[in-house]
């Protein structure tokens, strides 16, 4: 069986929602979406949906001076990979115009998250959901959007097995579909699928540096499109970087929320002694300091000034239901019931974040190094063409999300808070609006 469509989407997660949802903007346009399973979910839907951008009217609104120029600059300097400056620069120029766009014409309930300070960031730049209920509402409200468009099918259960390729180069999919294999001819194919972090082969290949940390992505990160994309020469970069989280609660797999070390949580040592300085790197370089640490873990303590205030985020809810921390009623406790040095930690819980105590009730979690998603993949233009080795491009080929490389640098914790969706839906928007300007009908979108 076969058939045509004139956009074949690879991955129905936030690069390729966000894709057709652009590209199908022009009527004329036929857009399928091919999902693997909509049950495991992508690793948008379990983020915690904050949409990093600079200049947005959020931010003028609450008196914040910021510009996608000032948000790429800080990108690259926590990345240091100056080689993609043009694609990070065009994707933050694009994200106070899809955040904005999300709010008012798909009316997605968007608020500026104030209280939501991360390491490199100067000024709040987090937007998010008011309720805070993290990126499963923001992937059901994007895709209830695309289901209402009449030129839109969304396939799920339709894992893509292989790109179709001719002497105009990629012309379409193969799609296995209830045990049956068919071909999708398409003029323009976009790779949208998730990273390898759930692919154990490719992250020893690619990852091993970061030994056996706790994978918190979806099971479908399994690196597809890597194999097609050597096939036709593609380039691919910075394959050992990663999305990691250091404040993976040990034995439970949730999330703490990265605002706590900002609101004057420490990281103690089974000593009692604190090692860091808690706000001087963000959550994907914490997990590196952890990975090194004795048991691969710390304990992190907070107390009721700083819980008020973090648990508003969909990962504490998560990390509460689970019984991921405990409440204490003062030091004396936390040290009883955790084997730890009393002097020590009345030290360490001393001068904390802008120079004050913590104070009873206390409450603590043993927390250790995770990977959430991999941030290796093809290399792509500013408009999400692949290219290959030599620069040239990949007739009929784009790609984002998961399968284009990340914002993060060649290492791991050059990674940005924001910056995972922040590429998803940025090159996501720029390949839809490309694809819908090509065809004729959409040459009035903002880019």
């Amino acid at each position: 069986m076969a058939m045509d469509v004139d956009v074949a989407v690879v991955g129905g997660g936030a690069c390729g929602t966000m894709t057709a949802l652009r590209a199908a903007r022009d009527p004329d346009l036929t857009v399928a979406v091919f999902e693997k399973s909509l049950n495991e979910g992508c690793n948008a839907q379990i983020s915690s949906g904050s949409l990093a951008a600079g200049g947005t009217r959020f931010q003028r609104e609450a008196g914040i001076e910021d510009s996608p120029d000032r948000h790429a600059a800080e990108i690259l300097a926590a990345s240091g990979d100056d080689a993609i400056s043009d694609v990070v620069l065009a994707v933050c120029r694009s994200a106070p115009r899809y955040v904005e766009w999300m709010a008012d014409e798909l009316g997605y309930p968007i608020e500026l998250g104030t209280d939501m300070p991360r390491a490199g960031m100067s000024v709040p730049r987090l937007h998010t959901d008011v309720g805070r209920r993290g990126g499963q509402r923001l992937m059901r409200h994007l895709r209830g959007a695309l289901n209402r468009l009449d030129n839109v099918a969304f396939v799920d259960r339709a894992p893509v097995v292989g790109l179709l390729s001719g002497t105009s180069g990629v012309e379409g999919v193969a799609v296995s579909q209830n045990g049956m294999s068919s071909e999708v001819r398409a003029r323009h194919v976009v790779l949208a699928c998730d990273g390898f972090g759930a692919n154990p082969s490719l992250m020893r290949e690619h990852c091993a540096e970061l030994g056996r940390p706790f994978y918190g992505g979806v099971s479908t990160s399994t690196g597809d499109a890597l194999a097609w994309l050597t096939e036709l020469g593609a380039a691919v970069r910075n394959m050992g970087s990663c999305l990691r989280h250091g404040l993976v609660v040990v034995g439970h797999g949730t999330r703490l929320n990265p605002a706590l070390p900002f609101m004057g949580a420490a990281l103690l040592r089974p000593d009692g002694k604190r090692f860091i300085m808690e706000t001087s790197l963000g959550y994907s370089a914490l997990a590196a300091v952890l990975q090194h640490e004795v048991g691969e873990r710390a304990l992190l303590v907070w107390d009721e000034q700083a819980m008020t205030q973090v648990m508003r985020s969909e990962l504490m809810r998560e990390s509460a239901k689970a019984g991921a921390f405990r409440r204490y009623p003062d030091e004396e406790s936390l040290t009883g019931a955790l084997a730890l040095p009393p002097e020590a930690v009345r030290s360490s819980l001393s001068n904390v974040a802008d120079g004050r105590s913590l104070a009873a009730p206390l409450y603590a979690a043993w927390v250790t190094h995770g990977v959430l998603a991999t941030q290796g993949g093809a290399m792509v233009d500013v408009e999400g063409r692949v290219l290959t080795q030599r620069g040239d491009v990949i007739r009929g080929l784009r790609a984002g999300g998961g399968t284009a490389a990340g914002f993060a640098g060649p290492s791991s914790s050059g990674y940005s808070s924001g910056n995972g969706l922040l590429s998803a839906f940025g090159m996501g928007w720029r390949i839809g609006n490309a694809l819908a300007e090509q065809s004729g009908s959409g040459r009035s979108c903002v880019r």
